[in-house]
């Protein structure tokens, strides 16, 4: 069964534009004769070749942001329909198993999928870690959608608890994660933060995970040195503070790595390393560890004993040749009907390849690994 295969609506003369793209085509593409305020001035100053772009069969999707319900705002067209990609598709690229379902309204899968951290990415991540290190009991902080929390577990972790602040996620964490306390709240509350940590030391955390907001970040929006997001990461530093896991891991945009002259990036390391922690951060392209999506994201660990180098998973892709496609992702999804948030919908294509049989559960995470 398939959940969440579900699209977004768009006005006509976004369908006008999605209709005049090709596969791998852009708003390059797009006649001048349909009307539109943004296209022209894209077209006077120059816009990045993923706005208006649809996805093509041979290559795998771009990165995925909470904005994929509208074409506009990167590669979101679906490679042969005349719509956006459905949450589902979305899911998918990600490497989220069609089992894992999102709840909450229609609008709010585009910030928790968008948002999320590939559990693919996430596994290798956990692998590694549980190679070098004896840990096992897991606080996710900021944990979203779950998809840390996802590759985590696949590799043996106990996820003991969980905290974020966004109501629907948290909706979805609860339905995909029974076996975790989720606590809800803001993470800055005290009483949210005691519970936090009693809840840790009742069920003896040795690692804690997480990925703080970072929209000031991102090199997809206005860099605001000083919006307050950006240092909700001081109460991860808290949290590791008070708990002093073995390990901790913390997940962000690359951009953490170049803003501010990349004084940033050093004042994050020099907080943990004063916590008596050797740190070190690495780029990681999630494309290189079987997700079918050209994402890259900073990853910052941190360990109390050893080298936190040794800790950080070899690609197991190193050629583009073998890059997990969009139609290796999505190819029997195809001819699929989307349907209605609440719909879920019955499978009669088989799979052709490894990554969709990964998706339906018919493959584990593991042996999907193994395959490369």
């Amino acid at each position: 069964m398939v959940y969440n295969h579900t699209t977004y609506s768009l006005s006509e003369n976004d369908l006008r534009m999605v209709k005049s793209v090709p596969p791998g085509g852009n708003w390059k593409n797009i006649p001048h004769d349909i009307p539109s305020k943004r296209l022209e001035q894209i077209r006077v100053s120059g816009g990045r070749t993923t706005l208006y772009g649809r996805l093509s069969f041979d290559k795998p999707s771009y990165t995925i942001t909470t904005y994929f319900n509208r074409p506009g705002n990167g590669t979101y067209i679906h490679p042969i329909h005349n719509r956006v990609i459905s949450a589902r598709e979305a899911a998918r690229f990600q490497s989220f198993p069609d089992n894992y379902i999102f709840e909450g309204s229609k609008g709010s899968l585009c910030k928790q999928i968008g948002n999320a951290v590939p559990p693919l990415l996430a596994f290798s991540i956990a692998n590694q870690i549980q190679k070098k290190t004896k840990t096992k009991n897991l606080l996710d902080l900021f944990c979203g959608a779950g998809g840390l929390s996802l590759g985590f577990g696949w590799a043996g972790y106990k996820i003991i608890v969980a905290n974020d602040n966004f109501k629907q996620a948290c909706e979805t964490y609860r339905a995909n994660h029974t076996d975790t306390v989720l606590i809800e709240g803001d993470i800055a509350d005290k009483q949210i933060q005691d519970t936090v940590l009693k809840e840790s030391e009742r069920g003896k955390v040795d690692i804690v995970v997480g990925g703080p907001p970072c929209q000031g970040f991102s090199h997809a929006g206005k860099r605001m040195i000083d919006d307050p997001r950006n240092f909700l990461y001081k109460e991860f530093v808290n949290i590791v503070k008070k708990i002093k896991p073995k390990v901790f891991v913390m997940e962000n945009v690359e951009g953490i790595l170049t803003i501010n002259g990349g004084k940033t990036y050093e004042e994050v390391k020099n907080n943990f390393q004063r916590l008596g922690y050797s740190v070190a951060g690495k780029k990681l392209h999630a494309v290189q560890f079987g997700v079918p999506q050209k994402r890259k994201r900073v990853v910052i660990i941190g360990v109390l004993n050893g080298d936190p180098e040794e800790l950080f998973p070899n690609p197991i892709i190193n050629n583009e040749e073998n890059y997990i496609t969009t139609e290796n992702a999505i190819g029997d999804l195809f001819n699929v009907e989307v349907g209605g948030p609440d719909i879920k919908i019955k499978l009669t294509t088989k799979p052709a390849h490894p990554f969709q049989k990964f998706a339906r559960g018919l493959i584990s995470p593991g042996e999907y690994i193994k395959i490369f």
